[in-house]
């Protein structure tokens, strides 16, 4: 028995050949990318030595249109050939052959054949043309994103939404809050959004001048930005520490809250407010969750692990930043620009090779497109490394004024960008300790 196999595929839509066959074995494998030259191979090749059974994927690899695929159909089946579609199928040896033959015989001539290839060609098409989209870097169908407007091959920066996007991010980098932002704007200019528009504003690739399309594919610098690249990587170091907390701790007025937890029963701590009958003074405490200790440990005043958090961090961090190396940020940091580099250098040479005729321009486009995701990605690791001037920030946080000259809301922000969690060990009735561990 002879067995062939043919394989189209789109060189915009598939970077590898998934072939649904496991150890059948194969006389010869036909696989055209975007030409059909391999397909006019098989069709001559069959009238020389037809054989007994041809796979494919799906009736549309037979052609470009509905009439190709059922002259090329026809043109098969009559030297005798019998073709299975492997859509949804999978084959392991020579007796599920026999099966499938069986229950996969086709009326080419069906109308609802018709309609179903007619709509997956409409599909395909559709694809591709996103697919074109991508590689030319263009922004992707649909409303510009608020604070910009679709330009002729980009987004422009619409001068009368911008600086609103633009206060939103300098209040959430300012105090790390995403509802405190969202109330701001609607104080400040009568806008209002929800929470879940405001986190994908934060999370947007397009207001850091980058283009996302949605087969989750970044290409950079496609556009003017409206955030730094560092205001970008803070914002993303924010919304990690965040993420971590609940919804409300994450916006909490108090800087101490979601961060703190007991070391003798293991429950995260919350804040208490206590007031005395007829008096205006408030009380702060701060207290396990829900301690299934008996007897429960004890509420410690809040001002106390506020005081002690602070005066921990100044005797601590800069001790704990002395052996961070900025050199060793700094090699890192060259070897990644050396790559970029390089990639950016094999794209200026792409021109010339089409020029030259080695490569053709829907290729160089592609291999284009490829380059700048890599790129991308490359500039994402240099986003997630930590400040070269971490020493410099130690020095200042080390110092209680520092601290002292802050709001709640500013300390919450430095908080939470240097500790990722406050431990509580109550060692006596009255007695305490803190520990803290650090991000760094």
């Amino acid at each position: 028995m002879i067995l062939f196999a043919y394989f189209y595929s789109e060189p915009l839509l598939e970077t590898v050949l998934e072939i649904p066959i496991n150890d059948l074995k194969i006389e010869r494998v036909y696989h055209d990318l975007g030409a059909r030259y391999e397909l006019e191979k098989l069709l001559n090749d069959c009238q020389q030595t037809p054989p007994n059974y041809l796979l494919i994927r799906q009736l549309e690899e037979l052609g470009d249109d509905y009439n190709l695929i059922k002259n090329n159909y026809q043109r098969l089946t009559n030297l005798g050939i019998k073709i299975l579609v492997l859509e949804n199928q999978k084959l392991t040896n020579l007796d599920k052959l026999e099966s499938l033959e069986n229950t996969t015989k086709i009326d080419i001539n069906d109308p609802k054949l018709l309609e179903t290839i007619k709509e997956n060609q409409r599909n395909l098409s559709l694809k591709k043309g996103q697919a074109l989209t991508r590689i030319k870097a263009l922004p992707p169908p649909g409303k510009a994103p608020y604070g910009y407007r679709r330009g002729k091959d980009c987004y422009i920066i619409d001068r009368s939404t911008a600086p609103i996007i633009k206060d939103f991010f300098e209040q959430f980098l300012l105090f790390g809050s995403l509802r405190g932002a969202i109330n701001y704007l609607a104080k400040r200019y009568g806008k209002k959004i929800s929470v879940s528009t405001g986190s994908r504003w934060l999370k947007n690739p397009v207001y850091r001048g980058d283009l996302k399309y949605k087969n989750n594919e970044i290409i950079s610098n496609t556009h003017v930005p409206i955030i730094s690249r560092e205001e970008a990587a803070q914002i993303d170091r924010l919304l990690g520490r965040n993420r971590k907390l609940s919804t409300k701790t994450a916006s909490a007025k108090h800087s101490l809250v979601g961060l703190v937890s007991c070391k003798k029963c293991h429950n995260s701590m919350i804040i208490n407010h206590v007031t005395q009958r007829n008096k205006k003074k408030e009380y702060l405490y701060i207290r396990p969750q829900n301690c299934p200790l008996n007897p429960q440990c004890k509420a410690i005043a809040y001002q106390e692990v506020l005081n002690r958090t602070i005066d921990y961090i100044c005797k601590n961090f800069p001790e704990k930043v002395k052996s961070f190396d900025p050199k060793q940020i700094e090699t890192y940091k060259n070897n990644i620009q050396t790559q970029i580099e390089e990639k950016k250098d094999i794209i200026n040479q792409l021109s010339s090779l089409i020029q030259c005729n080695i490569l053709d321009e829907s290729t160089a486009n592609l291999r284009r497109y490829n380059l700048n995701l890599e790129i991308s990605e490359l500039r994402s690791q240099l986003e997630q490394l930590p400040p070269e001037n971490l020493k410099k920030i130690a020095e200042a946080v080390s110092l209680p004024r520092f601290w002292q000259d802050l709001s709640e809301a500013e300390r919450r922000f430095y908080f939470r960008e240097f500790i990722r969690q406050i431990y509580i060990e109550q060692t006596a009735k009255v007695d305490w300790n803190l520990e803290i561990t650090f991000i760094i």
